[in-house]
């Protein structure tokens, strides 16, 4: 299934969370959720707010941003545009 945002709204793939601090194993519910990801699939903005997000970006988001979605058993964000705090330059 292919998921297209609409408007504003951009569909993110979170960067796992660290499986590692130090030599210490972090189990499941201590892990901390990741604010990071790659935008996998962008809408065309609205008539007021143009998308100047891109595929392959890698961006920088807020602690509680976005839907949680699930497709094909990999877990997604769908927020909009304005969650998005930056776009990380390699």
């Amino acid at each position: 299934m292919t998921i297209k945002p609409l408007a504003d709204r951009v569909l993110v793939l979170p960067a796992p969370a660290e499986e590692k601090v130090g030599g210490i194993i972090i189990p499941d519910t201590a892990k901390e959720k990741p604010q990071r990801g790659k935008v996998i699939a962008v809408g065309n903005g609205t008539k007021d707010e143009a998308m100047f997000l891109k595929v392959g970006d890698t961006v920088l988001y807020g602690k509680y941003a976005g839907t949680e979605l699930e497709n094909g058993g990999e877990k997604y964000l769908m927020m909009r545009q304005s969650d998005v705090l930056a776009v990380v330059e390699d």
